[in-house]
């Protein structure tokens, strides 16, 4: 069973004249079940998971999104909103949708190293409008993902150890509050809730547009080194050794995937356990081969890609998929890890494992643990991105076959999701000994439906940040019209190609 194969919801018994007075008012379409467009409209690149809303809100400008907020308020709809999809906040059943992706203007101020973008931007967008004038954002590794959601959740991306958080260097966020009041939140104008916002924002309103700075970055030496299973062993080790030496203009990853013998998938992997090790280097290309010499010593390569590009195409180093699917993960921010502990949760995630599974290893540090690096126009901002000493970022995610939308039926998917996340769990408790919390980026797919959701939700923030945020919800949204469970973000795109 498909998503658009479930019955649609029931609308509740919303004032025909308050419906009638919200589309007159709105430029952007307003869409009921049943209507053409509804489905599509509320559909994104997550498909384990769709909003199931009363009334959907294109916008299409902020104004837009302050009438469909005024709408709520006065109906008594829990609000969400969804731009790309490729995470999911709680989803809305019965709520009010509003959708973003038409808001998709981006300014780029050369002078300033500055870009300005609307709600619906995604970052393959602020890429090709930056590189012209020898710009690059602090964007993650797929051009599809949403701007938005990424920075307000952090954002590890291509640039990470260099230059930190995407939340860090941001300059101001346009926010549409509870109150259905459109507000322009800085360092000066309002510091506690900007801070907020910056690693800790989704569920305090409704994010219009953006300005963050840009990084003077033009080009990189990157791609991938890719490993087959029977070296698997000796290119764990070595790439951990590998982290420990390498400069902070280095970002990397490990990503472990064991590919199905499928037909559409290419000869080179189907039905083959591949470890690949991604890279990205903003210095020099011969500096960058000396640099991965440790790795090639490995053995031979299945492929090795490693080259230097133009930082527009910086999108081929991860080769995340374009296509929506469904899929579930989760992961632990470690304080550092071993080998073993590594080839431990390969074994358990690996071609013998029961589901499907995709590993990936982030090297973190640098910019990140120190605050952020220096934007083209200067400074840098502190949010609230969680346990900033972390040393590595370990992520686990299935693709899940089914995408019941509310995880019940008789196709199976809930028994399959509970299966993904007891697996999940098990590679993850092997790394307890290291974990200091979780990456809100790096949750897959709404976690508000887990036994353990609070502790979920408590484990990206330090306690005293998670009281704070708290405090800042109960304050700016004390009807919780914004219910967003605060350990799902929209994150990055999930299963390599």
């Amino acid at each position: 069973m498909e998503i658009n194969d479930l019955a649609q919801p029931s609308a509740p018994a919303l004032a025909p004249a308050a419906l009638a007075a919200l589309t007159d008012r709105v430029r952007g379409p307003v869409l009921l079940p049943g209507d053409d467009g509804y489905d599509a409209e509320r559909s994104g690149f997550q498909l384990a998971r769709s909003h199931r809303p009363a009334v959907i809100v294109g916008a299409r400008c902020a104004e837009d999104v302050v009438a469909a907020v005024r709408f709520a308020r006065a109906q008594g709809l829990p609000v969400a909103v969804q731009a790309t999809g490729h995470g999911l906040s709680a989803a809305t059943e019965g709520g009010l949708l509003i959708s973003t992706r038409r808001m998709a203007g981006v300014r780029v101020d050369a002078a300033a190293g500055t870009a300005r973008v609307e709600a619906g931007v995604v970052w393959g967008q602020v890429v090709e409008a930056a590189a012209p004038h020898g710009l690059a954002p602090l964007n993650g590794s797929s051009p599809g993902v949403g701007v938005i959601s990424y920075t307000l959740g952090g954002g590890v991306g291509v640039l990470a150890r260099t230059y930190g958080f995407a939340a860090d260097l941001v300059r101001s966020v346009d926010l549409v509050t509870a109150d259905a009041r459109l507000r322009q939140v800085t360092a000066a104008t309002d510091p506690e809730l900007f801070r907020a916002l910056l690693g800790g924002g989704h569920g305090l309103g409704v994010v219009t547009a953006m300005e963050f700075g840009l990084v003077p970055v033009a080009r990189l030496y990157g791609g991938q080194l890719v490993f087959g299973g029977e070296q698997l062993d000796e290119a764990l080790a070595a790439y951990l050794r590998w982290t420990e030496t390498v400069p902070d203009e280095l970002t990397s990853s490990l990503a472990l995937i064991a590919y199905p013998d499928l037909p559409q998938l290419p000869g080179s992997l189907r039905g083959r356990y591949l470890a690949q090790i991604r890279i990205a280097y903003t210095g020099s290309a011969e500096e960058g081969e000396r640099l991965v010499a440790p790795l090639r010593a490995v053995g031979p390569r299945v492929s090795d890609d490693l080259r230097e590009m133009p930082y527009a195409e910086s999108h081929t180093i991860h080769r995340d998929p374009a296509d929506p699917h469904a899929y579930d993960g989760d992961n632990a921010l470690l304080s550092g890890l071993d080998a073993a502990a590594l080839r431990r949760v390969a074994a358990l995630t690996g071609p013998a494992a029961p589901d499907m599974c995709v590993v990936q290893l982030n090297h973190l540090g640098g910019a990140m643990a120190t605050g952020g690096g220096t934007m083209a126009g200067g400074g840098t901002t502190a949010g609230t991105v969680g346990h900033r000493e972390a040393r590595y970022a370990l992520r686990v995610l299935s693709p899940l076959a089914t995408a019941a939308e509310d995880g019940s039926g008789s196709d199976g998917s809930d028994a399959a999701l509970a299966a993904v996340r007891a697996l999940h769990a098990e590679a993850l408790a092997v790394v307890a000994p290291w974990r200091l919390g979780r990456s809100v980026n790096f949750l897959f797919g709404p976690h508000g439906d887990r036994p353990d959701a609070e502790e979920v939700a408590r484990s990206v923030h330090d306690t005293d940040a998670h009281h704070r945020l708290t405090g800042l919800k109960a304050r700016h949204d004390p009807a919780n019209l914004f219910r967003f469970h605060p350990a799902a973000a929209t994150a990055e795109a999930a299963l390599p190609a």
